[in-house]
């Protein structure tokens, strides 16, 4: 049985304030997206041995991977976890303490070169040695940033790291412990981020598009309370008249691109959040139906104090079978629908949790 092996320990920096400061429900879930993240950006054949809450222990026995190799990995992780947390905070609905404060998020990487071994407790994998709490001291150190790739001796057989880009510089250091020194190198990850490439939200396209309907209503409410009723997908079946069920394609938290499947009385049809605009005075968003023939368009307008005015658009692609619609009974039907959605809300205002 093998007993020498990489330890590699990505461990995700700021959690304890993130969970403690903000809230519990969407910083779980936030948490969970970037764990499931690195879990899945592994290249190079690491095994789990435990989730640690804001970090994963993974393991490989055998040889010592070259550390270009091992480097190719840690910046794969990097980038995808700060890739994830920009995209996310331009695209976020929530205006949640936990969704404003994820982008503060970061990421270090430990990795140690030792001799361990894996033990079974009923269903549960684990590893036990030495160098497996060496590996895990590691993560507590007096390195001033915490965006950082960090390299124990064990790991660069007696010859210092190479220089993997123009800006990688490596600062040699060790950690006193009750059993003895842990020599190790470190160099700063941060100048990754830059490199990330922007992923701006694409403008919302209504040409080729006509206003069919426009309904409004005035709550006595706050704009955030009135938007988490009308915008969350969860509540929509219980004030949008027409809307049997709602179920969740994708994503776990709101954001631009979530899907979602409708189950309506007149059959099934998939929308997708397609825009996202906030400030304190006015939020705009709008869903497209997955074959862009129609837009809602929700607009929330502070008036007055604990008064806002909330409108909804709705565009269709314009063709004859709009003109006709327009020009008959039917329009005056789905207005009324409309009307009834709208005041359908005013009793869900007292039971959305903030």
């Amino acid at each position: 049985m093998e007993t020498k092996g990489l330890l590699f320990i990505p461990d995700i920096s700021g959690f304890t304030r993130f969970v403690t400061e903000s809230e519990i429900n969407h910083s779980r879930i936030i948490i969970q997206e970037l764990l499931e993240l690195l879990i899945n950006a592994n290249q190079i054949g690491l095994e789990v041995s435990e989730i640690e809450g804001d970090a994963i222990l993974f393991y490989k026995f055998g040889e010592p991977p070259q550390l270009k190799e091992l480097y190719k990995q840690v910046e794969k992780m990097f980038c995808l976890f700060h890739k994830n947390l920009m995209t996310y905070d331009q695209r976020r609905y929530c205006q949640c303490k936990a969704c404003i404060s994820a982008a503060n998020l970061s990421l270090k990487v430990i990795t140690h070169y030792g001799e361990f071994a894996g033990y079974n407790v009923k269903n549960f994998s684990k590893l036990i040695g030495k160098d497996v709490i060496v590996a895990h001291q590691l993560l507590k150190n007096d390195i001033a940033q915490h965006e950082y790739w960090l390299v124990t001796k064990d790991l660069l057989d007696n010859h210092p790291p190479a220089d993997f880009t123009d800006w990688m510089s490596w600062t040699d250091s060790m950690k006193q412990t009750e059993t003895g020194e842990i020599h190790f190198h470190y160099t700063q990850l941060s100048q990754l981020k830059n490199e990330i490439p922007d992923d701006p939200l694409p403008p919302l396209d209504l040409s080729g598009k006509k206003k069919t309907h426009s309904v409004s209503r005035v709550y006595e409410t706050d704009i955030i309370t009135l938007f988490h009723a009308s915008g969350a997908f969860e509540f929509r079946h219980l004030w949008w008249e027409g809307v049997e069920k709602i179920e969740a394609l994708n994503h776990l938290l709101p954001r631009v691109g979530m899907k979602s499947r409708w189950t309506l009385t007149n059959g099934k049809t998939v929308y997708y959040s397609s825009s996202y605009s906030y400030s304190d005075d006015k939020i705009e968003f709008s869903e497209t139906d997955e074959k862009g023939d129609q837009v809602t368009y929700f607009t929330l307008i502070k008036v007055a104090d604990k008064e806002i005015k909330l409108t909804i658009d709705i565009y269709k692609a314009s063709n004859w079978i709009t003109n006709f619609i327009l020009g008959s009974s039917g329009q005056k039907k789905q207005e009324a629908m409309l009307q009834k959605s709208l005041e359908n809300i005013i009793p869900l205002l007292k039971k959305v949790p903030l």
